[in-house]
């Protein structure tokens, strides 16, 4: 049930964000924007670190992961608040939020699925399937005006 409410959260932070991000974005620019929350983010994890983690996690434990690639994500982030930004601006919150949950929950499943970067392979579930053709499906109404 924790997990649940911290995905929750995490949903709505993500939302709110991309509304704060594509507001900023209006009166700057959008690397301008996207620097700015990389560089926020950053002092607030290091600040975390340094209040939780400090001692127990060295630093170095970073340049000891078996995987370099895994590392990337820092760089994802970048682009992705660049990409959150663009489909806001162009599709309205909703309508990209919507978009974007889908194509995670399709990414993620097929992740499983081929049990790629190291996650647990899982079997094929046409269920899963269904329900990810309905949240299309879902997507396709959403973005019909009546």
């Amino acid at each position: 049930m924790w997990g649940f409410l911290i995905a929750c959260l995490s949903g709505a932070l993500m939302s709110v964000q991309g509304v704060f991000n594509t507001g900023v974005t209006k009166e700057t620019g959008q690397w301008l924007t996207n620097s700015f929350v990389q560089l926020t983010a950053f002092i607030v994890c290091v600040g975390f670190y340094l209040f939780q983690e400090i001692g127990k996690v060295p630093v170095g434990s970073l340049f000891k992961i078996d995987h370099k690639y895994m590392l990337l994500g820092g760089v994802m982030g970048a682009f992705i608040t660049m990409t959150v930004i663009q489909s806001m601006s162009s599709l309205g919150p909703a309508q990209a939020i919507l978009a974007i949950v889908i194509t995670q929950v399709l990414v993620g499943y097929l992740i499983e699925l081929f049990g790629l970067f190291g996650v647990e392979k899982v079997q094929f579930s046409a269920l899963k399937l269904v329900g990810i053709v309905v949240a299309i499906a879902g997507l396709v109404m959403f973005k019909w005006e009546t």
